[in-house]
């Protein structure tokens, strides 16, 4: 059974074709700058090789019309129709506390993501997009939502809460639903699995570290706590957003700039973090440089953004009475290996001990970091949201 998941941003649909008997990749890639000048479809063919293709792509159901036609080409394809793909799979940024799991999308469904688009103005439509046009370029195959917010609505009220008046909850649904949950259940299986424990018997924290990044503690298999809140914006300092900051800030800012919320809303998800700090990039790679060059700003940035990390890690040890594994993933989780070692060796107060040579030399593989007399197992585990996606997918349409 071939399995086509989207996930479908403002001006970007990414996707995989995936083969879930043989668990093979067949196709992957992405669509850029949709509505805008210099669009084009970046495909990774069955083969690896990479192809570039250009054109004017106004809106996502162009996009998504782009590719199938390279799904199916014959000198970049890798099914022969459209009737080889058995159903979709679409990330959902925010499903609100309507969804606590993975759903078959019908009428109601694409209903109740509609009424969750004011709590999620800017994923939620685009998400849509990608599902309206399944529906008429696809009509039969069968479409599954997998939601962002779902892992995280297991948490305790008194973890999701903020404490404001409980009328603006109840009216608002003003509360942390948290992000990146598909990533975040994807490791803490795949860690137990690699480790060789009981999932549901077991005290971890996923550290999600990449551009946008969130801390989460799962506990016998549930999220107990995660770092981003109502909007991704809150927690960790990641590439462009500033993460936790005083709301006086925000209201200061308001007055002093004399800007309304659209314009605060950018300045705090799109100008801050590590680029608005260094004032040199979003990427950690390029801070990295920067800081071995000597820019004392790249260095702040850096610090801060460990620093973060190592506080969330060590309240979730507090949240979760004890840890007994710590997870890195996402692409600095995975590759950036100062950072791990910096963070790790702060947590040696908890018995966190890690093979600094065995650290040093990997990158973007499972592995585990920690020596034999550590007291929590450290491990690396590559994300593949893609596959989790697709794994819902099946399940569902199989037994509809």
């Amino acid at each position: 059974m071939n399995i086509l998941v989207l996930n479908c941003g403002s001006s970007s649909v990414k996707y995989k074709l995936l083969d879930m008997v043989s668990k093979e990749e067949l196709g992957a890639g992405g669509v850029e700058k949709i509505g805008m000048k210099g669009s084009f479809l970046k495909h990774v063919r069955r083969d690896g090789q990479k192809v570039i293709l250009k054109g004017e792509i106004l809106e996502h159901q162009i996009a998504i019309e782009y590719i199938l036609g390279v799904l199916t080409s014959q000198k970049h394809g890798a099914i022969e129709s459209l009737d080889e793909i058995s159903a979709v799979g679409h990330r959902v940024v925010h499903g609100g506390e309507k969804f606590n799991s993975s759903v078959l999308i019908t009428e109601e469904v694409i209903q109740k993501i509609v009424e969750c688009i004011d709590i999620a103005p800017l994923h939620n439509p685009p998400n849509l997009a990608g599902i309206y046009a399944i529906n008429e370029l696809l009509p039969n195959v069968p479409q599954v939502a997998v939601f962002d917010t779902a892992f995280h609505q297991t948490m305790p009220d008194y973890a999701y809460m903020y404490g404001i008046p409980y009328s603006l909850y109840t009216k608002y649904g003003i509360r942390r639903y948290g992000f990146h949950g598909t990533s975040h259940r994807y490791v803490s299986k795949r860690a137990s699995e690699f480790l060789g424990l009981d999932f549901e018997k077991t005290k971890m924290i996923t550290a999600h570290i990449g551009n946008g990044a969130s801390v989460c503690a799962v506990k016998n298999g549930k999220s107990v706590d995660t770092s981003m809140g109502f909007t991704p914006v809150e927690g960790l300092m990641m590439g462009t957003r500033s993460g936790d900051i005083d709301l006086g800030v925000v209201t200061f800012l308001m007055e002093k700039e004399m800007i309304g919320s659209a314009s605060v809303s950018t300045l705090f998800n799109k100008h801050s973090g590590v680029l608005g700090v260094s004032g040199i990039s979003s990427d950690m790679r390029d801070i990295e440089n920067a800081v071995a060059e000597g820019n004392e700003r790249a260095r702040l940035a850096l610090d801060m953004y460990e620093y973060r990390i190592k506080k969330y890690i060590g309240s979730y040890a507090a949240a979760l009475e004890g840890v007994d594994v710590l997870v890195f993933t996402g692409g600095v989780g995975e590759n950036q290996t100062g950072t791990r070692q910096k963070v790790c060796d702060s947590l040696a107060f908890m018995g966190v001990k890690i093979d600094a040579e065995l650290n040093r030399v990997s990158r973007g593989k499972e592995v585990l970091l920690s020596t034999p007399d550590s007291t929590v197992k450290v491990v690396v585990i590559p994300t593949d949201e893609e596959f989790m996606i697709a794994k819902d997918t099946l399940e569902i349409v199989e037994t509809k």
